[in-house]
């Protein structure tokens, strides 16, 4: 037996407002939004009490897709510095392709996102960078050169 695909990659943010705006800034879907509580979401997380609120956005080709949770109850507890560096054991990041990395940037940047570092070249094919956004979450970007 093989997974058929990568369904979605969860993110607990503390601001889920902020996280929708910026992850719609960058150029992702509202693809909906939901209040999750009771027995099917205490079993699902193995929590008791759970109370929460998720907002589910999609690429534009609707094949990647980011699903942001603000828990209510129990409340979100941070699991280790409040803006780990890049190097730090877990999920480390998001990585999107995009058109025009300074705009890209420019745009992010009024939603509160800061370079880690600067934008670089990878030999001739790519331009990168990584950002953090709302709830410390870390996004890296990709222009292809050519």
């Amino acid at each position: 037996m093989t997974i058929q695909r990568m369904d979605n990659v969860g993110i607990v943010v503390d601001d889920l407002e902020a996280a929708v705006a910026f992850f719609t800034e960058l150029g992702m879907e509202l693809e909906g939004e939901a209040r999750l509580e009771g027995t099917c979401a205490d079993r699902t997380v193995g929590l008791d009490g759970v109370r929460s609120a998720i907002a589910m956005m999609r690429t534009p080709d609707g094949h990647g897709k980011l699903e942001l949770t603000k828990f209510h109850a129990p409340a979100a507890i941070t699991a280790g510095p409040l803006n780990p560096p890049p190097n730090t054991l877990g999920l480390h990041r998001v990585m999107f392709a995009v058109d025009d990395i300074d705009d890209t940037i420019t745009r992010l940047r009024r939603h509160g996102a800061e370079l880690l570092g600067e934008v670089a070249r990878y030999e001739n094919t790519y331009r990168l960078c990584t950002l953090r956004g709302p709830s410390g979450i870390i996004v890296a970007l990709a222009e292809r050169i050519g």
